[in-house]
């Protein structure tokens, strides 16, 4: 039976250290697909440097009232095809977690954590969307369907 990579965790063990920015002993993975990611900043020779969990954004937690820090789970900076180079920040999301979730036939404390969770999500990423516009950086969100690939 195959393994859900979501539930993957551990210390990733830098190939390059020289493109790392930040603590190259902890570059800690938390699913199979941010595994998967950092194994691929570190090997791409197109990546200049990379870094994990090392931006941290203020953010406005709607469930709170309180600021609250974001941890965004990569930078990277890489030279594209033409050879501009463009920075990024990265969010590593299930796709479900991207959607609003859905109520079925009644409301559930399942559904209330999944309203809370997309509701705290969509302050961080509009935080982290701010903070990459004024610093010339862009703002993703992968998900599965675009690590599979």
């Amino acid at each position: 039976m195959k393994k859900n990579p979501k539930f993957r965790q551990g210390i990733y063990r830098i190939q390059h250290p020289e493109k790392y920015r930040g603590n190259a002993n902890n570059a800690t993975y938390r699913s199979g697909w941010e595994l998967k990611m950092m194994k691929f900043l570190d090997y791409n020779p197109n990546v200049v440097e990379w870094a994990s969990e090392e931006t941290i954004i203020p953010y406005q937690n709607p469930l709170t009232g309180r600021v609250s820090r974001y941890f965004v789970d990569f930078y990277a900076k890489i030279k594209t095809k033409t050879g501009e180079v463009k920075k990024f920040l990265v969010e590593i999301k299930p796709h479900s977690q991207t959607l609003p979730p859905v109520q079925k036939n009644r409301k559930t404390k399942s559904l209330i954590r999944q309203q809370a969770e997309y509701m705290k999500n969509q302050a961080k990423w509009e935080a982290a969307s701010q903070y990459c516009s004024k610093r010339n950086l862009q703002f993703v969100i992968l998900t599965e369907k675009h690590l599979k690939q």
